[in-house]
């Protein structure tokens, strides 16, 4: 059974005329009758009554139609995804990023990959860490870029960078001419909190050891929300340094009692094939 038959037939089914359907599959008459005959030869018996208002299904045809759509809507989606696949006209490599990451980093790689790349499309998702884990065991993600500790036997690692977590608050906050922040500056100063932040556990847990407690008027899991409460003067944020804005109004500064910073990584799931486009877009994250 070849394509051409089924379409001709469907046209058929269509028209309800040899000579309609002919003409609107850009083939000749005779042509598309022998297909026809060809076919019913495959199948055993004719799928068509001609009279003289054109021509109607036998009992055959009507089984054969909705089978023979089908094919020909399979056919014709295989051949558009072997289309898409082959100019990347779909989004080839999805990225799961964690909600806390920075966008800099990130989103210079992908440039970067790109004009190596310019066919390739990018899909970005930012979500909570639970979720993109999931999405990438379940082949939603090419790979997720994430801080969360993972086992190395479900997880492909590759570490992308560490970055310092600073003191983020607006130009004339007290905290802003200091050279370095210290944890007894921190719980006199009222502080932005995100409940989702890796490192708050923490911070607070060397707050207490030191004996002092952080104080927050405002909590959110959005940092851009966090960061204009900052530049408006509400408070301190603590961020990492790829998730600090460029803005004339805010000032950011290191942490001087303890070291406080988190390794950034790329996560393949192994049980997934790893594409050579992702493969070469986790070095460009690596160049950073």
């Amino acid at each position: 059974m070849e394509m051409n038959q089924v379409r001709y037939f469907l046209a058929v089914c269509e028209h309800r005329n040899f000579t309609h359907a002919a003409s609107a599959s850009n083939v000749s008459q005779p042509s598309l009758t022998a297909a026809i005959k060809k076919l019913e030869d495959e199948l055993g018996d004719a799928l068509f009554i001609r009279d003289r208002a054109g021509c109607r299904l036998t009992a055959l045809g009507k089984l054969m139609q909705p089978r023979l759509e089908r094919m020909q809507s399979e056919a014709r989606e295989a051949k558009a995804e072997a289309v898409r696949h082959t100019r990347l006209e779909r989004v080839p490599i999805s990225i799961g990023i964690g909600e806390t990451i920075g966008h800099a980093k990130v989103s210079e790689a992908v440039e970067r990959f790109r004009q190596r790349v310019p066919q390739a499309e990018i899909e970005l998702i930012v979500d909570a860490n639970d979720t993109l884990l999931a999405g990438l065991r379940e082949g939603d993600f090419d790979l997720v870029i994430s801080t969360v500790e993972v086992s190395e036997e479900l997880y492909r690692i590759d570490p992308l960078y560490q970055e310092a977590y600073r003191v983020v608050v607006a130009k004339g906050h007290p905290l802003s001419e200091l050279p370095a922040v210290s944890l007894a500056d921190l719980a006199d100063t009222t502080m932005l909190d995100r409940p989702n932040c890796e490192m708050r556990e923490a911070l607070h847990g060397a707050c207490t050891d030191h004996g002092h407690t952080l104080y927050a008027a405002y909590r959110s899991n959005r940092v851009d929300w966090l960061v204009e409460l900052a530049r408006r003067g509400s408070g301190a944020v603590i961020l990492p340094e790829t998730s600090i804005p460029d803005h004339d109004n805010l000032v950011s500064l290191p942490v001087a009692d303890m070291e406080i910073a988190r390794d950034v990584a790329a996560l393949r799931f192994r049980h997934q094939a790893s594409r050579s486009e992702t493969n070469e877009l986790v070095r460009e994250f690596s160049r950073n």
